[in-house]
């Protein structure tokens, strides 16, 4: 049997087991040895890593692209990958890599210096022919890249404009993974529906709101997979992906709902959990409607029970987040600060002397989407705690994608709120994206509430050009009782992410970086 038949009858064995979790008597299904189904809570957008935002697509991307460099298993530190060594000047500006020799990309192209500076020139240089194969709404993560020049076939040099502190890290991001140029000339816009990288596992086929098939790339330069391939399910709605897991359509299930995990408990399934860079909060629109005023966007951080929130809808499995950053980067992280309290006296008396009682909310709620647990739920909950302090509350929902083409161009016109999650690598990468007034949508950013202050802009800009940890983290700190203060989100919890397998996989593990790394995962 060919494994494109192969990938096939595991399709055809999930579909069976979706059949019998949706029957009166549940049954449970046998998928192929060899083949991985994972549930995933959305179809991805594209599989151009420099076209994507989302966990979710992340943790397709991670197993067929590489980059120069990753992160070390189980942390966030950078080591080799694609390059096997380089070196930084004294004063923090020149980055020259060396390459590892005889790399092939999945299409058969060589992978090579002129392949590294393609990636980058295409998403930096407005004039590079294949630049419209974008949007690259990440490409603020190598904003401070002055130029990236060819050495020789295996040395390649980024000259930046300043010393930034997240370079490496940056690099290590799905956003600096590298792709085909070879196969971008190819397909043009279409890049992000044939994807060819380096990694363990290439493209087969993406079947649009069924599946996305990887298979096995047969010499990988660091050791072929276990696995002979991976079929990427999307099942938006998590009742359905509990369905399929306990059903045995799906070998591996992320994101599991915190109200379903007693269902995994015996010996047929291994719950995994890891801590990890995330907040999860609400986008305020501070240009226009009640939240322009800071004491209304403070009422709404003081009016919702985020405590109930994080130990009723979240079953435990997160903490109530103080503020912007996530504890998680412990170097970074401000503990002087303490979470907004469950205050709604303190929310009316705010509502009140803003003269905003009675408001009207448009708040935008989503499906599911990554690192979203039960967002539908909390959603709700949140509705109700901002309703018994006077508010008037208009929920909106949406699927993930849907969502996304909603919030990431800004609310100005559409919205007083919305749910938002982020995994980010570095303290830098959030707040630089999301709060800076340079990052306004409209200026190619993800500060979809349109908050603003010099101080913090001022703060963060200095942040990422320090050298010195110390330093980098003084600002942050400071960074973060400002933003705390102003209140441009509600900040409701910090999550610790989770997944279940069934027994037939081995050698799995969750990784900090919230990806999914499966080159190494069997199953029997």
């Amino acid at each position: 049997m060919t494994l494109f038949k192969l990938t096939r009858r595991a399709m055809l064995a999930a579909g069976a087991a979706t059949a019998m979790a949706l029957s009166p008597i549940m049954a449970t299904a046998q998928t192929p040895p060899g083949v991985l189904i994972v549930g995933q809570i959305a179809e991805p957008k594209a599989l151009d890593p420099a076209a994507v935002t989302a966990v979710n697509d992340f943790r397709i991307l991670m197993n067929v692209y590489d980059g120069l460099v990753r992160y070390k298993d189980g942390t966030l530190e950078v080591e080799p990958s694609l390059a096997t060594a380089w070196e930084i000047s004294e004063d923090g500006t020149v980055y020259t890599f060396t390459l590892r020799e005889g790399v092939t990309f999945h299409d058969g192209s060589a992978f090579d210096a002129e392949a590294v500076k393609f990636n980058f020139d295409r998403m930096l240089d407005e004039s590079h022919p294949y630049h419209n194969t974008g949007p690259f709404p990440l490409a603020f993560f190598f904003s401070a890249v002055e130029s990236v020049d060819v050495i020789d076939p295996l040395t390649v040099q980024f000259t930046l404009n300043a010393p930034y502190a997240p370079f490496l890290s940056n690099l290590a991001y799905p956003t600096g993974l590298i792709v085909s140029p070879a196969a971008v000339a190819e397909h043009g816009a279409d890049f992000g529906r044939n994807p060819s990288g380096t990694g363990p596992f290439k493209f087969a086929e993406w079947r649009s709101k069924e599946a996305v098939v990887v298979e096995k790339n047969v010499g990988y330069w660091d050791g072929d997979a276990k696995l002979d391939a991976v079929v990427f399910r999307p099942i938006t709605d998590a009742n359905t992906r509990t369905a399929e897991m306990l059903a045995g359509g799906i070998d591996l299930m992320v994101e599991v709902p915190p109200v379903a995990l007693s269902e995994f408990q015996d010996d047929t399934y291994t719950v995994h959990e890891q801590a990890g860079p995330h907040v999860w909060f609400l986008i305020l629109n501070a240009k226009e409607g009640p939240f322009a005023d800071k004491r209304i966007r403070q009422a709404a951080n003081y009016a919702i029970n985020k405590s109930a929130i994080v130990n009723d809808v979240l079953e435990g499995t997160a903490a109530v987040a103080a503020g912007p950053t996530p504890p998680a980067f412990a170097w970074a992280y401000n503990e002087t600060l303490e979470p907004y309290p469950y205050d709604p006296a303190k929310a009316k008396e705010l509502i009140a002397e803003a003269g905003a009682e009675g408001a009207e909310l448009t708040f935008y709620v989503t499906e599911g989407g990554s690192g979203m647990l039960d967002p539908v739920a909390m959603g709700t909950a949140i509705q109700a705690d901002l309703e018994a302090v006077g508010f008037d509350v208009k929920i909106e929902t949406y699927e993930w994608n849907t969502f996304l083409g909603e919030v990431n161009p800004g609310l100005e016109g559409k919205a007083d709120m919305a749910e938002m999650a982020w995994m980010t690598n570095d303290p830098d990468t959030l707040p630089f994206l999301a709060l800076r007034t340079e990052a306004w949508p409209d200026k190619g950013g993800f500060n979809s509430g349109y908050y603003s202050n010099p101080k913090v802009d001022e703060l963060l800009e200095a942040a990422r050009v320090a050298t010195d940890q110390d330093e980098r983290a003084a600002l942050y700190q400071e960074m973060q009782t400002i933003v705390q203060e102003d209140a441009p989100w509600v900040f409701v919890a910090n999550w610790k992410q989770n997944a279940v397998t069934s027994d037939r996989v081995s050698d799995f593990a969750l990784q900090p970086s919230f990806f999914l790394l499966l080159d190494d995962v069997a199953k029997n």
